[in-house]
């Protein structure tokens, strides 16, 4: 018996409601800040963000039970992951990869009882239309993320949301237990991994977002991507002091003459970008991998030369409780030295084992 199965009996025994009560009403706090109450648990979820169905995957044995329909799905960035999640359920498309693509009427004809939308992905100019509109029609809104590209300010760092937003879910999914299992299987993992890491002098790394065989060059910025960068030992390049991410030119990359590369690439759009991700053949995503390097001016970077170039699947750095693989993965990259016993693919082997109601399938990083 794994730990998930033990956790759900468990649940079960302890906290289920007594024969013939009636639905328990449930209190929710939002990654907005915003407390709402659902009156029972809910059973007709709609994702504004498709991916967001991992992180509840991580605390219910069959999420895809709950969800009918969802936006955003190429966002999940893998045909394997979309195919374990959706085969044998009804769940309808309400939309695409940007918010004026959400149809309120067809997300209104599902009858559900909660919308889980962020910040981004919130039809309607914004947050505050939808969950008003929403709430006309008596059905509940709860945000997954309060913070787009469009957001002013200093991002918040994923590392320090993920407790708030792990809390969240087991809120609305009724799954504390599973929740607290979870977070102290990351926080071990990441005290293990800051103390290797403790006084290493930050590599500088060059770490490409959107990379694409026919363009150059978005490196991450100062925040959220950035700060997973700084927790495994390296830091961004110099030039990129944006939120999010920065377009750079190739020369000024030349002269920032980082010590790594890595690469961004998934399971979609791959005539244009390296294919890499759960299930994908690895050969393949080395190849990707390649191509990139082989753009006008990437021989003379630094990284190139001595053959420190990597690439992850993008899920580690946008789904949030996986965002614990890419800092192992990165960390061995930056400092091999100091990460010789820290093993990524043995985490997601205890990811799939203890918590993910769907196991992901490698590879969802290489290096040449």
């Amino acid at each position: 018996m794994n730990r998930r199965r033990f956790l759900t009996l468990a649940a079960a025994a302890l906290s289920g409601p007594a024969l013939g009560a009636g639905p328990r009403a449930i209190t929710v706090t939002d990654m907005a800040g915003r407390t709402v109450e659902l009156a029972a648990p809910p059973q007709r979820i709609v994702l504004l963000e498709a991916r967001d169905i991992l992180t509840m995957s991580m605390l219910h044995p069959d999420p895809a039970r709950l969800v009918v329909g969802w936006a955003a799905v190429e966002r999940m960035d893998s045909d394997d992951l979309h195919s374990a999640y959706s085969t044998g359920f009804d769940i309808a498309l309400v939309g695409r990869q940007t918010p004026e693509t959400v149809s309120l009427e067809g997300l209104i004809s599902l009858q559900p009882d909660l919308v889980v939308a962020t910040a981004y992905m919130a039809p309607g100019n914004g947050a505050g239309a939808l969950s008003e509109r929403l709430a006309e029609l008596g059905i509940p809104v709860l945000f997954s993320s309060s913070f787009s590209n469009d957001a002013a300010g200093e991002a918040p760092s994923p590392l320090e949301e993920l407790p708030h937003l792990m809390h969240m879910w087991g809120a609305i999914l009724d799954r504390r237990r599973e929740v607290a299992a979870f977070l102290t299987f990351h926080e071990q993992k990441i005290e293990r991994l800051k103390r290797r890491l403790a006084g290493v002098a930050p590599r500088k790394t060059y770490f490409e977002i959107g990379s694409l065989y026919d363009d150059c060059c978005w490196a991450v910025g100062r925040d959220i991507w950035g700060t997973l960068l700084e927790a495994a030992g390296g830091r961004g390049l110099d030039a990129a002091s944006s939120p999010w991410a920065a377009k750079i030119q190739l020369e000024q990359l030349l002269a920032e003459g980082a010590d790594v590369y890595i690469a961004t690439g998934g399971g979609y759009a791959n005539a244009t970008r390296p294919a890499i991700g759960p299930g994908l053949p690895e050969a393949e995503a080395r190849a990707g991998l390649e191509r990139l390097t082989g753009r006008p001016g990437f021989h003379l970077l630094k990284a190139v030369e001595r053959k420190q170039v990597h690439g992850i699947w993008t899920g580690l750095i946008t789904a949030q409780p996986l965002n614990l693989l890419f800092l192992e993965v990165a960390a061995k990259w930056l400092h091999p030295d100091r990460c010789h016993d820290i093993d990524p693919h043995e985490t997601l082997a205890e990811l799939n084992r203890g918590f993910l109601a769907r196991p992901i399938a490698g590879p969802c990083w290489v290096s040449l």
